[in-house]
């Protein structure tokens, strides 16, 4: 893994990008813009920062023979591509048929693990896989 640049390394990259667009970062609009697009950077990339597994943490024993199918819909998927970098949006949509002798999770819990992994840059092949993936893991599907 590579090092994270510092904060100030950001900003003059961003400078850089926008003197590279055509532009004076100096400029009374430009001046606060690097330091806001650090900040929404944070924001839209914060998933690298957290766990799947404290996401996930508390589960549901107490399942007593529940077998109906377990359904989240319209779950609002806000993520950026990573080979452009721009943002892609969707909705995600999850149901699963819980094992009555096994654990579920709350729904609450898969709109959170979405929006762990889509605050990454993502591929939308990969962003369903992982989320299946923390799931199963996380309940001891094989």
């Amino acid at each position: 893994m590579t090092t994270k640049p510092s904060r100030d390394e950001a900003l003059d990259a961003v400078k850089t990008l926008i003197k590279w667009a055509g532009d004076d970062p100096t400029r009374e609009g430009l001046i606060e813009t690097p330091d806001r697009v650090i900040r929404a950077y944070k924001e839209f990339f914060a998933g690298y920062e957290e766990d799947p597994e404290q996401v996930l943490e508390k589960t549901f024993e107490e399942v007593e023979g529940y077998d109906d199918a377990v359904i989240v819909r319209n779950i609002r998927v806000e993520s950026h591509c990573e080979h452009h970098m721009v943002p892609f949006f969707g909705q995600y949509w999850f149901g699963y048929i819980p094992d009555p002798k096994g654990q579920i999770i709350g729904l609450s819990k898969v709109a959170r693990l979405v929006n762990y992994h889509s605050a990454k840059l993502q591929i939308q092949e990969r962003l369903v896989h992982d989320i299946i993936e923390d799931i199963w893991s996380i309940l001891g599907v094989d």
